[in-house]
């Protein structure tokens, strides 16, 4: 596959049109609010010394940057995204940081990554918008070593993750028809069902999965706050069919919903999220 991905992927023209531009435009905040979730994966990684690391769904590289920067070029890091306005940024962001990291613009489920070639697989929030979760976890588990850890995060259950539903329930009173995703689908909350999330991993040929739920204290500047409202999910991407009276009475109402997460000069905010772990072959055991 080529680097413009499958052209027929409602996920590729998403996220190379409105929200691709919306992270790029966000990054900062975007960085700032997911840092926790950067943090744990550069440990999780640095724990096993690894000589080459794949991060999924890498968007504007930041998770990408962060493990180069630990390991130097001892490691060779590459990040992954079907994006092509966030890959832009990425390469940008690996050339003024004199950063080892390289980008490559393609769909993870289907680009065809060299076998073996990788003994730590990644990502922040990711490997929720594959078509297939099945082939897209196989196609990683072929360029992954005999060896290799994969490491993840993916949102809970919107039910869990009041903060990222707010705009979008607030905003259904104006625009009824906002589209909702379906259960599984592909999307933020697609990986919700912990039985699912085994079962795609069990299928894809990976090991030793654990999962655990984990609540993070996030954060991003409060001057961001209407940038997030009006260019971020569903919501977002309404908002650009939406005349601009009743933008702005909408974005009026919503902010005053976000009102209960600014706390001074930041929001605030708990984001309920799994960390999960596999392996790519079963571990052997050798008795005493």
């Amino acid at each position: 596959m080529n680097e413009a991905g499958r052209a027929d992927s409602a996920q590729s023209a998403l996220w190379n049109g409105s929200a691709g531009r919306a992270w790029v435009e966000g990054q900062p905040a975007l960085d700032a609010m997911f840092e926790p979730f950067e943090a744990r994966l550069v440990e999780a990684v640095a724990a096993r010394l690894p000589r080459s690391v794949l991060d999924v769904g890498c968007g504007t590289g930041a998770t990408t940057l962060a493990i180069a920067r630990r390991h130097g070029p001892s490691s060779q890091c590459t990040g992954i995204d079907i994006s092509a306005p966030m890959i832009e940024v990425a390469r940008r962001r690996a050339q003024e940081q004199h950063a080892t990291a390289r980008f490559i613009r393609a769909d993870a489920q289907e680009h065809v990554l060299a076998a073996a070639s990788f003994d730590w697989i990644v990502s922040r929030f990711g490997v929720m918008f594959f078509d297939d979760p099945v082939a897209a976890f196989a196609n990683l588990r072929r360029a992954a070593t005999d060896d290799a850890g994969l490491h993840f995060f993916a949102w809970r259950s919107a039910a869990e993750n009041p903060f990222m539903t707010t705009a979008e329930h607030v905003a259904r009173r104006w625009l009824p028809r906002m589209p909702r995703s379906a259960p599984g689908a592909p999307g933020q909350f697609a990986f919700a069902d912990p039985a699912r999330v085994r079962s795609i991993l069990d299928a894809s040929g990976w090991t030793s999965v654990w999962m655990e739920p984990v609540d993070a204290a996030c954060r991003f500047p409060a001057s961001a706050l209407t940038q997030y409202i009006t260019q971020m999910g569903p919501l977002g991407r309404a908002l650009q069919n939406v005349d601009a009276s009743t933008r702005e009475r909408i974005v009026d109402d919503v902010r005053r919903a976000f009102e209960p997460y600014v706390k001074g000069e930041d929001v605030r905010f708990d984001a309920a999220c799994w960390e999960v772990s596999a392996r790519s072959a079963q571990a052997i055991q050798v008795r005493p």
